[in-house]
Formats: C-alpha cells, sequence, structure tokens
C-alpha cells in the first residue's frame, strides 16, 4: 500500500491546457449592468438655510443576448436586450431594478465616511469639493452634479462594493436614508 502524499504546490491538479478567452468574451456584453445618473437639481430655502439636492436615479438589471435571424439572406446577428426584472438581475444587493431618490451634498459627505469606515480595502475617490462663493449658480451646481455623479459611477461600479456594502445599496435605493443609522 503507498503512502499518502500531499500534492505539490507546483504539481498541476487539472492537466487541460486552460483556454485564453476569445476577442468575443472579452468584448462581449457584460452580463449586469448598473446604471447610475445624478440630475435635476433643486435649491431650497432661503438665506443661510439655503441648500440643494440633487435626484439619483438607479438602474439595476441584466443584459440578455437575443439571436435574431434575417431569413434572406439567412444572416444571424446578436442583439443585446436590456431586462430590468428583480428576478433578472445577478447583483442580489440591490432589490430595486430601478430607484429614484434625491439627497444633499452633505448626505454624499457622509456616505463618503461610512463607506471608507466599512470598506478598508478600497480606496474611495473624493468628492468634487466644497464651493463657498456663487455656490448656488447655475455652473457651480452643474459641476458638482457631474462631480457626484462620476463619485457614485466609481464607487457603485466596483465589485467589492457591489456585494459587501450595505450602505451602498441603502444610499442609492432608500427614500428614508438617513446617515446617523449608520453611523
Amino acid at each position: 500500500m503507498a503512502a499518502y502524499a500531499p500534492p505539490s504546490p507546483f504539481a498541476r491538479i487539472d492537466s487541460r491546457p486552460v483556454a485564453e478567452p476569445t476577442a468575443d468574451e472579452i468584448y462581449s456584453v457584460p452580463e449586469s449592468f448598473l446604471e447610475i445618473e445624478v440630475r435635476n437639481p433643486q435649491t431650497h430655502g432661503f438665506g443661510r438655510k439655503m441648500y440643494t439636492d440633487y435626484e439619483v436615479q438607479c438602474r439595476v438589471g441584466r443584459r440578455r443576448l437575443d439571436v435574431i435571424c434575417n431569413p434572406q439572406p439567412p444572416e444571424c446577428v446578436a442583439v443585446s436586450i436590456l431586462t430590468a426584472s428583480a428576478l433578472q438581475t445577478n447583483i442580489p444587493a440591490f432589490k430595486l431594478t430601478r430607484s429614484i431618490v434625491r439627497r444633499r451634498y452633505s448626505d454624499f459627505e457622509a456616505f463618503r465616511d461610512i463607506l471608507e469606515r466599512e470598506s478598508t480595502r478600497v480606496n474611495i475617490p473624493p468628492l468634487p469639493g466644497k464651493v463657498f462663493t456663487n455656490r448656488f449658480s447655475d455652473e457651480v451646481i452643474e459641476t458638482r452634479r457631474e462631480g457626484l455623479e462620476r463619485f457614485l459611477s466609481i464607487v457603485a461600479g466596483h465589485p467589492l462594493l457591489q456585494t459587501g456594502s450595505k450602505v451602498l445599496c441603502a444610499f442609492l435605493q432608500d427614500p428614508q436614508w438617513d446617515k446617523n443609522q449608520w453611523a
């Protein structure tokens, strides 16, 4: 009877060659999508109590690839179809396939701070800077809106945060999100 010997760490367990991914696989339509849009800024209040909030729209779904064949001549074309059904999403942390919430800049600041505490392995990008003069001008509001959208796209697109961050989903989808419940 032969004695058991653990496999060498250099031994190849599967002797089949590993196939390189094809160009179609590399450049194919991603299986899931997460779209975030920051839009429709609204300024509220008067004097020192003025603030601007932004609508954050989030769409989560799964792309489906359908093949459509034309009988004359017989050619097939792959068509990517977006679906937005909760049963079809493969990002399980997101409970809703479409959501719209409103957030202030101070909400974004609190969200970023919570993310930094929650996710020590992920480098969280900065928010657009604070503005102290003309902060309610259309140009400043639009620049901030673009920066907030870029911030959310980077954060929400990170695979570790998509699957492991509870605050990310709540911030993007919960209309009753409160920074104090995460402190």
